[in-house]
């Protein structure tokens, strides 16, 4: 497989940018006052594209939030992986923005190249440090990635790279499982999501993970906040503070969506080729009034 210099990501996007084009296709079935989504890893083999353009074509907004790790600098360094399904992800967000939709990116590890920008617009996409949404009912939400509350990638980021390599691994191995498993009739099944949940000390991580971001965002002054990084789609109450994490699409493809009364919601959304009749189905999770 060719390797490319981490430039050339940025190259392949404007490229995408130039050759935007007109979008053919039917009017969204759902539109919300806001959508958040995180953890894309445009850029790796893991990354559901097509789930992703599923989603995006389906459920329009107002407002869009890209919360980190929308891009991945991290594996485009080390292996080049840029198929024509992420190009046409990123095109989709383009013609989202022309369109009218606020579109806020808030980088986060994997792509923190970007974080070089801030203030800045690409496509009619904001760059932004630390957003706060104001929802329908007068919530405020602080919008951050996370990796500013793991300890491992503030204190060794050589580690965080191994790690990054082991997950990576993991999900190889969870792909060639699952072929086997669609071959058989059977339907998807996450082994990392499964280790994460038989692993005490990574139940421990998760939990600190979302101490740590609730006590920030109280600190802050905030009724809320919505994060990634941890590839754990959660919306509950920690310490007083609502925490919403919309997940990621490497494994879940979950998404936090805000309905025009201020409700919020987190949606599952299924890749095509699992979902009955050909349609993606959108499966209730968690909401909050």
């Amino acid at each position: 497989m060719r390797r490319a210099p981490l430039g050339e990501a940025a190259a392949l996007i404007s490229q995408a940018m130039h050759h935007d084009h007109a979008d053919p296709e039917a009017p969204p079935q759902k539109r919300y006052r806001a959508i958040f989504i995180s953890d894309l890893h445009l850029g790796t083999p893991g990354c559901q594209a097509h789930a992703l353009l599923d989603f995006i074509k389906a459920n329009n907004s107002d407002y869009l939030y890209l919360v980190g790790d929308i891009v991945d600098g991290w594996q485009l360094r080390r292996r080049w992986h840029w198929p024509a399904s992420h190009n046409d992800v990123v095109q989709k967000l383009l013609r989202c923005a022309r369109k009218g939709c606020r579109i806020i990116y808030v980088p986060g590890n994997h792509d923190e190249f970007a974080r070089g920008f801030f203030g800045h617009q690409f496509g009619g996409i904001e760059v932004a440090d630390d957003p706060v949404h104001i929802t329908a009912d007068g919530k405020r939400l602080w919008v951050t990635h996370g990796d500013s509350f793991d300890g491992v990638i503030q204190c060794a980021k050589w580690l965080a790279y191994l790690g990054d390599n082991l997950y990576e691994f993991t999900l190889k191995l969870n792909r060639h499982l699952n072929h086997w498993r669609a071959r058989m009739g059977l339907p998807y099944w996450s082994l990392s999501a499964y280790l994460k949940h038989k692993v005490k000390k990574a139940v421990m991580y998760v939990d600190d993970f979302e101490q740590a971001v609730a006590r920030e965002t109280l600190r802050r002054g905030h009724h809320g906040v919505v994060c990634g990084h941890i590839h754990r789609a959660e919306m509950r109450t920690v310490n007083g503070v609502l925490y919403c994490n919309d997940g990621d699409w490497v494994e879940s493809c979950t998404a936090l969506v805000e309905h025009y009364s201020g409700r919020l919601e987190l949606v599952h959304w299924l890749a095509p080729g699992h979902a009955t009749q050909g349609q993606s189905e959108r499966v209730n999770l968690h909401e909050a009034a």
